[in-house]
């Protein structure tokens, strides 16, 4: 924490380095080490000082303080999910790939039905409907109520509130969890929570930051944007996700790496902010600013190149039960 003392928002305790380590998310371990500090570099939510820690039982990564009671002060009304698909620059980089549309191609069924967890608008199951006919009902959960109103319009049923809330007789060919698992305070639960909403043949495809990897230690102590501060709670590699599916009741049916350019870009730009080359708040997100596009591809070029002998940030995984 750079050597200063700071202010726990929860319990107002002052932390440092010393500090007796929080508990883990996973297990409750107790004997984490801090890791890293980090700020919001994306929305600029609050200028708040966060610590990560890291649970070498559990082989996680750990945000403190972690704000699942605060959701509406670190989500802004212009968090990318909830943006329309038209209007989101980062939608338009996430639309359906060639492992997504061959595992849908691959269940069994006439009807299918689709569950996205944190499917904001329902631009992926918008385009997951018109690529597949079979795909008969589709179904959205996530927070925001503008999100809501969008996917309601659209076609998709729509669960206003987390998973762990979300009680149905509906049962899914295919769960899609695309940079969710990391957000949420408890991720053994969610992962029951979708063994539990899966059909007997059904799948579930989990995508989530890989902190295993070269941009991951490049910049470690310079708020790395897969930590996603303050809303990324848990992270994950590949062995520690891989066991919490197990324990979960789910087993790991296909895995890859896949690039995350985002994740080396957030850095660079927010060090360019700080030498006073560029200006980025909460006004202006990262994603907004001219150069963010630009430096993207550059990135993605290079993950392109290290993609087939490296560990890349952002992980796929397909589950399903044993």
């Amino acid at each position: 924490m750079n050597g200063k003392a700071k202010i726990d928002d929860r319990s107002g305790a002052l932390m440092t380095k010393d500090t007796p380590s929080p508990a883990c998310p996973i297990k409750g371990c107790t004997d984490a080490s801090w890791y890293a500090d980090a700020y919001d570099i994306e929305y600029y939510t609050s200028d708040r000082t966060y610590s990560f820690y890291k649970c070498q039982r559990c082989g996680v990564l750990f945000i403190v303080p972690m704000l699942s009671d605060r959701l509406g002060e670190i989500y802004p009304k212009n968090y990318y999910s909830y943006a329309p698909q038209e209007k989101s620059v980062t939608s338009r980089q996430r639309s359906p790939d060639r492992r997504l549309l061959k595992l849908l191609s691959s269940i069994p069924g006439d009807r299918l039905s689709v569950l996205e967890i944190g499917g904001g608008s329902g631009w992926m199951l918008d385009q997951i409907k018109f690529c597949s006919p079979r795909v008969s009902f589709t179904q959205c959960i996530d927070l925001d109520e503008g999100a809501q109103a969008h996917a309601i319009t659209r076609g998709h049923a729509y669960h206003l509130g987390p998973i762990e809330q979300f009680k149905t007789d509906e049962r899914f060919d295919l769960i899609l969890a695309l940079g969710v698992i990391e957000h949420v305070a408890d991720p053994a639960l969610v992962l029951h929570c979708i063994e539990g909403l899966l059909k007997s043949h059904g799948r579930a495809l989990i995508m989530t930051p890989n902190f295993d990897t070269l941009d991951a230690r490049l910049f470690r102590h310079c708020s790395w944007g897969g930590y996603h501060t303050p809303r990324h709670f848990v992270l994950f590699n590949r062995q520690s996700f891989t066991d919490l599916a197990k324990q979960s009741g789910l087993s790991v049916l296909s895995f890859s790496y896949t690039r995350a350019p985002a994740y080396w870009t957030l850095p660079v730009l927010d060090a360019l902010r700080r030498w006073g080359l560029i200006e980025i708040s909460a006004h202006r997100s990262a994603y907004d600013h001219p150069l963010y596009p630009f430096l993207r591809a550059s990135f993605a070029a290079l993950e392109f190149v290290r993609a087939p002998f490296a560990r890349l940030s952002y992980m796929v995984f397909t589950l399903g039960r044993p």
